[in-house]
């Protein structure tokens, strides 16, 4: 009777007094809050074609507590998780597995089984209905140009989080805000109807890249032929626009598919941005440019380099042959190692250090990009006689290839020092670097090195006037420099009448009888440059011989 009276109460105060309890009670068996998957930015080229876009996939999870109830399911979903053709005593082992990972989470209500499964695969599971089994729609990464692109753009992990490239150096203005919303389930816990949306998801905010995907599948394509053609290590190259320093591609050797990864990193690195190089001769205009800019010399000053070697400290520098008497342009046409000598240690270091330091040696770029490395420029203070004389021509100094674009693009556009930047419309503001007239002295140097005279004719581009310096130099090695490990390098822009684009071309240890910079990477920068004119439409230059070949033309009809 006690016992009666005892529910009875209970019963009224439930149903009377406290509602609340009932509904929520209620509410908690056919109510459930879900979360709402949010898009990231679409990656885009500076054309607007899409370079990183995000496509809705689902994702199986499962509530242990509900799911262990129903252990005759657990072998035909495991079916479903691995790979189609796989024989029937691996599902088998899967299942076991399967059934374990449940038992031993059955006191969790949320567990992953697969994310990011095929559509196919997704309505297979969902045809099973099985109670405890639920697909949630999310969110998985496409690279429409896969590793042509991949050094750049990067990559994101399994919950759309930037892990590498500008993925992460702008992931959080590429991540969204996921939302949630409250849905009816059945029975079954399955979705019926909507019923509240709590907070709404916002999606990312998209990047438009100052890259051009024509020019840098046309990079990408050379770059991949030229390394395989000399058996190198790797390469990279790097094109700029020559007014504003935006890239308008760079690609690296060896690359690697940003759809899967994998485990070895070093195809991961960015190397035009993270690797430096000691990068030789490519630097010979950068220590003429301070010859001329304190007074020391103008280009037609002469300068004796016989009998082709130089005694420094002790140490013998070498031309590759006795050039006799050159002029200060002549050191630069014939690549002379004595020359620049001559030149530079007529400077103090610290004008030397000075001028290197204005075109951007020695520290990072300021692209914001993940590890960039900033090279190595020594403070003046620690120089002695023969260092500096070995930094005229690129070695006791190292640099990324996109740090001597960046300083290559100063003498391209009369001197003045911007940024490099990877956004489109981004471009800080001009810095003046090297006086205007110092700059165009020098660039039309370096047209001399694309002549027959020069060491970088294979660099020529038909048409147009392309200006620029070749470059070979020894790798260090342990206990000093390898005697046949090298890195080939060509820096130049074009055309040289109103230069728009410039062009770093690494090749790092090219194997085989050729191995020089004009020989190895001076063909790849008139190849790049050759395509680069013709994509973004720039007219040719060079009148003299588009008339010659007119002519012979016309004579021979």
């Amino acid at each position: 009777m006690l016992c009666s009276v005892a529910l009875t109460a209970r019963a009224v105060y439930l149903q009377i007094m406290d509602t609340d309890f009932l509904q929520g009670q209620g509410e908690a068996r056919y109510m459930r809050k879900v979360p709402i998957a949010s898009t990231r930015g679409v990656i885009t080229d500076r054309n607007g074609e899409p370079l990183a876009v995000s496509t809705p996939v689902e994702s199986v999870w499962v509530n242990p507590s509900e799911l262990i109830e129903y252990p005759e399911k657990i072998k035909p979903l495991a079916a479903l998780l691995v790979p189609e053709g796989t024989p029937e005593h691996e599902i088998i082992r899967e299942a076991e597995e399967l059934e374990r990972k449940i038992a031993q989470r059955d006191d969790r209500k949320f567990v992953w089984l697969k994310r990011r499964l095929s559509p196919y695969i997704a309505e297979q599971i969902r045809e099973l209905d099985i109670h405890g089994v639920y697909l949630q729609k999310e969110y998985r990464r496409f690279y429409p140009a896969g590793e042509v692109t991949s050094h750049v753009i990067g990559f994101t992990n399994i919950d759309d989080v930037g892990q590498e490239g500008l993925e992460l150096a702008y992931d959080s203005w590429l991540a969204g805000r996921p939302g949630s919303k409250r849905i009816i389930v059945d029975l079954k816990r399955q979705a019926i109807k909507e019923a509240e949306l709590i907070e709404a998801a916002v999606p990312g905010q998209d990047l438009r890249l100052s890259i051009d995907k024509r020019l840098q599948y046309l990079a990408f394509r050379e770059l991949k032929r030229t390394v395989l053609q000399h058996g190198a290590r790797s390469g990279s190259v790097v094109v700029l626009d020559a007014d504003n320093g935006e890239v308008l591609a760079m690609v690296n050797q060896p690359s690697y598919n940003p759809h899967d990864p994998g485990q070895d990193t070093s195809g991961m690195r960015n190397r035009a941005v993270t690797d430096v190089i000691e990068p030789g001769s490519v630097m010979k205009p950068i220590a003429i440019a301070s010859v001329l800019e304190h007074g020391i010399a103008v280009p037609t000053t002469p300068v004796e380099t016989s009998p082709g070697y130089t005694v420094i400290s002790g140490h013998t520098i070498r031309d590759h042959n006795n050039y006799g008497l050159l002029d200060v342009t002549g050191v630069l046409t014939k690549s002379s190692n004595v020359g620049v000598t001559q030149l530079a240690l007529q400077l103090t270091p610290e004008q030397m250090w000075d001028t290197y330091s204005r075109l951007g040696f020695g520290e990072a770029t300021g692209t914001g990009f993940p590890g960039e490395s900033a090279g190595v420029l020594r403070n003046h203070r620690r120089w002695r006689r023969l260092e500096q004389a070995t930094i005229s021509y690129g070695y006791g100094v190292s640099a990324t290839p996109l740090q001597l674009a960046q300083a290559y693009a100063v003498i391209a556009n009369g001197g003045k020092l911007r940024q490099p930047a990877f956004i489109q419309g981004s471009s800080s503001p001009a810095i003046s670097a090297i006086d205007p007239e110092m700059a165009r002295a020098v660039a039309n140097m370096l047209e001399t090195v694309t002549t027959t005279a020069g060491t970088g004719s294979r660099a020529r581009v038909a048409n147009y006037r392309v200006a620029g310096k070749t470059g070979t130099s020894h790798k260090a090695s342990t206990g000093g420099y390898a005697a046949s490990s090298y890195v080939s390098s060509f820096a130049g822009f074009g055309p040289a009448s109103n230069p728009r684009v410039v062009c770093v071309v690494v090749i790092n240890d090219p194997t085989g009888e050729e191995y020089y910079g004009g020989l190895v990477a001076a063909p790849l920068f008139s190849d790049v440059m050759t395509g680069a004119m013709r994509i973004l439409n720039i007219p040719p230059d060079d009148y003299p011989t588009m008339l010659v070949n007119t002519g012979d033309s016309v004579g021979g009809q």
